[in-house]
């Protein structure tokens, strides 16, 4: 997979490319990447990419002519446009997985009040929000959507790690332990020690259906979780 990313402020994203499984990604040829500045794009004296908007109001805009020119510049014929954007539709792991199978993907990233709204005419294939409330930079919600979608690509994480996370189903996650098996007085579950493997994973399935139903209990309905997540439910609320 190819990521672009047009950003005013490109070094925020280079360092994310150059670390842990991202650059073992990048090295492996998994996943390509390019960062465009879009300064580099607007063509008067002082590059400046963003104006106040018609009609009034606070804030400032990024212009559409450097947008653009930039977005022309890489070519975006038969390839899948995203705008991170508070207006968008929210983000989750069933997009996240949809997105993992283009081949190249396109991120625009915002600032001030946005961009003008005809780059997303012209342009923009997807409009997506990271969820209900605002940040200052286009960069930050880009990668946290570029995270979540490049580590679902074949051969960047293995399936047996991606089948337990949250969201894969519709279930939390189990908690986690590892050395040293008292730490401040607190114990390893004694089921994790023991090496029977039908215990553990039951044991597992308890505790994913149980933090599930106390912090998301939405995702609990009926019509998308087996028989075994639905009879843990009721005997966890039968103990309440």
């Amino acid at each position: 997979m190819k990521i672009t990313i047009l950003s005013l402020f490109p070094a925020i994203l280079e360092g994310y490319f150059d670390d842990s499984i991202m650059s073992r990604a990048v090295g492996r040829g998994l996943i390509d990447y390019e960062l465009v500045n879009i300064r580099d794009y607007a063509y008067d004296k002082r590059r400046i990419c963003d104006d106040g908007p018609y009609g009034g109001g606070a804030g400032m805009v990024l212009k559409a002519e450097p947008l653009a020119n930039s977005l022309d510049s890489i070519g975006v014929e038969g390839k899948r446009v995203i705008y991170p954007t508070p207006s968008g539709r929210i983000f989750s792991q069933g997009i996240a997985r949809e997105l993992a199978a283009e081949k190249e993907l396109i991120f625009i990233c915002g600032r001030y009040e946005g961009i003008d709204q005809r780059i997303v005419d012209l342009y923009v294939d997807d409009e997506i929000s990271i969820g209900d409330y605002v940040i200052s930079s286009g960069e930050i919600s880009t990668l946290v959507l570029v995270d979540a979608i490049y580590r679902l690509v074949n051969g960047v994480i293995t399936r047996d790690s991606l089948e337990e996370e949250s969201f894969t189903q519709p279930l939390l996650e189990y908690p986690h332990y590892t050395r040293p098996e008292v730490f401040r007085g607190l114990e390893v579950p004694k089921v994790l020690l023991g090496g029977h493997h039908a215990e553990i994973e039951a044991w597992r399935l308890r505790k994913r259906v149980e933090r599930t139903l106390e912090t998301r209990p939405d995702l609990l309905r009926e019509d998308r979780v087996g028989e075994d997540v639905l009879r843990i439910r009721d005997e966890l609320d039968r103990m309440k």
